[in-house]
């Protein structure tokens, strides 16, 4: 057999000679509103670009991408249901609404020569391959960047859990949550105290006794049973997965202790 190349599970993803990265895989965790900018609706082009040129680092850095995003951009299933709509309808149109901004980061990352697959929870076929645990890890060991679209597939459940979801189910080491122009957890909400500080690490516990905005209840505890951290950060400043993946300490940390762990 010839020598190993980067599309080579088997061979280490980093060059030789340099520091492997802190996480070798990762699913990076998309707010729909980080993509629309100033705008305040729909998709920013330059935000896209940006956030496509951050991946694009963290593939040639070693690291393994997996992309859950979310369509708060486009339609919000809560608003839907406050507006008197039917629940699972409106959740069903939150994740219809996912596979737009899916495309759209496709279409960015590609551009930028990185090779993407998009997997949809709920059948697709003309524009997006079918959710298939293995089939994504597959992608991943031959250097696809994989966009996970359509949430879960289930109404009742956020993007937010699709990501600790497929986290554990890709076994990543991290869930690297972008926020849009917030430094990480904040002990109260800054639109009403302006005060309000940023807290550099936090358990799975204490943020859900708190009450702290992290992810839902629902994904804080899937994280926390199974002892997946979350580094939450501001996506805005272009440096920061490049940081997290030198193993700085940027935003918060939330984590379990190993001793707590189930």
């Amino acid at each position: 057999m010839g020598s190993s190349t980067p599309h080579d599970p088997v061979a280490p993803a980093w060059s030789a000679g340099a520091t492997p990265p802190a996480f070798t895989r990762v699913v990076l965790k998309l707010s729909g509103e980080a993509l629309m900018g100033e705008s305040g609706y729909g998709i920013d082009p330059a935000k896209i670009t940006a956030i496509a040129r951050q991946v694009s680092g963290a593939m040639d850095r070693g690291t393994d991408v997996a992309i859950v995003v979310g369509a708060g951009n486009i339609f919000r299933g809560v608003l839907g249901t406050a507006a008197g709509m039917d629940r699972a309808t409106a959740d069903y149109m939150g994740m219809i609404a996912t596979m737009l901004n899916a495309l759209a980061i496709q279409d960015a990352l590609e551009k930028l020569g990185v090779v993407t697959r998009v997997q949809s929870a709920i059948a697709m076929q003309e524009v997006a391959e079918p959710y298939i645990r293995r089939r994504a890890i597959r992608h991943l060991e031959k250097r696809r960047v994989v966009i996970f679209a359509g949430g879960t597939g289930n109404p009742f459940f956020t993007t937010d859990t699709t990501a600790a979801l497929r986290a554990l189910e890709i076994g990543a080491q991290c869930i690297l949550m972008a926020k849009n122009n917030v430094a990480g957890v904040l002990d109260a909400d800054p639109r009403e105290n302006p005060d309000a500080a940023l807290i550099p690490e936090i358990t799975h516990m204490e943020a859900i006794e708190r009450g702290l905005k992290v992810m839902d209840t629902t994904a804080l505890t899937l994280c926390m049973d199974n002892g997946l951290p979350i580094m939450v950060f501001n996506m805005n400043d272009e440096t920061n997965i490049g940081r997290l993946l030198d193993g700085e300490h940027v935003g918060t940390r939330v984590f379990t202790p190993k001793e707590q762990t189930p």
